[in-house]
Parts: structure tokens; sequence; C-alpha cells
């Protein structure tokens, strides 16, 4: 069996809107800690990660409590939302949700998000066979690789995420990797704005 926790970051500061350097909040950086204590006699052996700062923020006080370096994966990163603008947030979400095809100018569908986070999943259950590890990432990346294995998982359930941050998903694979069983073992609870 392969163990992966699936840890959707903290809470960020919308106040950056540059997505690759957008920091946690102090609040986030504090509750990234509470992760730390659950998950730190898990048996981790390898932390991966979307390059994002927030992502690694989020994983940082893990890595150093166990003394393992944090590996970055492009695949991880957040969607690209191309040139849609910030008024009716839920309402482009919906409609992705949708027409999991569906993406603004320059953007990405949930199709392409999903497709390059289940290659880095993939990536990961062979390489690491057998053992336990964490994977970094975010709310839509995380509602994706989710969907990807539960089929029902779709808007209603991304939106019962949606103010989870950090959120912890322990997701169990078998040697053919196949998703054998899954569990939300950490949430808290912050208003996402």
């Amino acid at each position: 069996m392969t163990h992966i926790y699936f840890i959707r970051h903290a809470q960020s500061d919308r106040t950056f809107q540059q997505e690759q350097s957008r920091p946690l909040t102090a609040e986030g950086i504090s509750d990234s800690e509470k992760i730390t204590e659950i998950l730190k006699d898990k048996g981790i052996t390898h932390i991966l990660s979307s390059p994002y700062k927030r992502t690694l923020q989020t994983v940082g006080s893990l890595s150093k409590a166990l003394g393992i370096n944090i590996e970055t994966d492009e695949d991880l990163r957040e969607r690209n939302a191309g040139k849609w603008h910030g008024d009716k947030f839920f309402d482009y979400v919906k409609q992705q949700w949708d027409n999991f095809d569906y993406a603004s100018e320059g953007g990405e569908s949930l199709h392409q998000v999903q497709s390059r986070n289940i290659s880095a999943v993939n990536r990961a259950l062979e390489k690491f066979k057998g053992e336990t590890i964490a994977i970094s990432t975010h709310g839509t990346a995380l509602s994706t690789i989710l969907n990807y294995y539960y089929s029902d998982y779709g808007y209603e359930e991304f939106l019962k995420i949606a103010d989870l941050m950090p959120l912890v998903i322990k997701l169990t694979f078998d040697d053919e990797k196949r998703c054998i069983e899954g569990k939300m073992i950490f949430s808290v609870n912050k208003k996402y704005e």
C-alpha cells in the first residue's frame, strides 16, 4: 500500500495578486504548524509540493521536523485562470465544473488541471511505491484529483472545501495505483475571500 497525505495550503494573503509568490498569512503560518503536529508521526518519507510559495510554506515546518527536503513538481501547481476577472469567481468555477473542458482565454480547463495533477500523482505512486508521502497543493488542484478517484466529487463538494485552509486528506493506493480508501484527516475553517 502507498499512502498519500494531500495537503491543501493554509490561508494565503490574497492582497498579493501574483499567484506564484503569494505567501501565507500569519494565521496560515500558525495553522501549518498544526499540520506538522498531526503528520510528524505518520511515517512520511517524502514531501512533494507545488512550487508556489504558499504550498511550500504550508509544509515548511513539516519538512524541518522530519528532516526531509521538499521536492517541487510544476504539475502540482494551481489552475491558471487566464483572463478571468475576479467579479464572480464562483460563477466562473461552476461553469468549469459544469464543463470540464471550459477555460477562460489563456487559462486552463479543469480537465487540463486534472491531467497534469494525476500525472504528478502517478509519478509519485511509481517512484515511492509502498511508502507514505505528503503532497502540498491547492484547492482546485486537489479537487480535480479527488474527482478523478471519486467521480461523484463535483462542484458541490468543491464548495464544501473552499473555506478549509489547510485541509489534509489521506488516500491509500494498492500496488496497481488504485485508490482504495480516502478520508479527511484535518481541516481549519477559514472564510475564502
